[in-house]
């Protein structure tokens, strides 16, 4: 693998993974009122719209990192959708 494809793997997981410690604790304590819905909702938009560029531009570390996070991101946002 080339280092510059491991930046990318390692870039795009760690910015992805900033957003999944607040999605476990969400989906473990089943509580939402704490958080944003526009940023949930961004969240979640950003990772369904990163992985389909990644997709269209043959990017692993894009595609891999962004549907790695996407179930939580979107289970997240239907969590925050449903408490109103």
């Amino acid at each position: 693998m080339a280092a510059v494809e491991l930046l990318g793997y390692v870039a795009s997981l760690a910015s992805g993974g900033a957003f999944l410690p607040q999605a476990v604790k969400a989906l473990r304590t089943r509580k939402t009122s704490d958080l944003s819905l526009i940023a949930v909702s961004l969240g979640a938009a950003g990772t369904v719209l990163w992985a389909a560029y990644g997709l269209m531009i043959g990017s692993g570390p894009v595609t891999i990192s962004n549907i790695v996070v996407m179930p939580f991101a979107l289970a997240t946002l239907a969590m925050k959708l449903r408490a109103g």
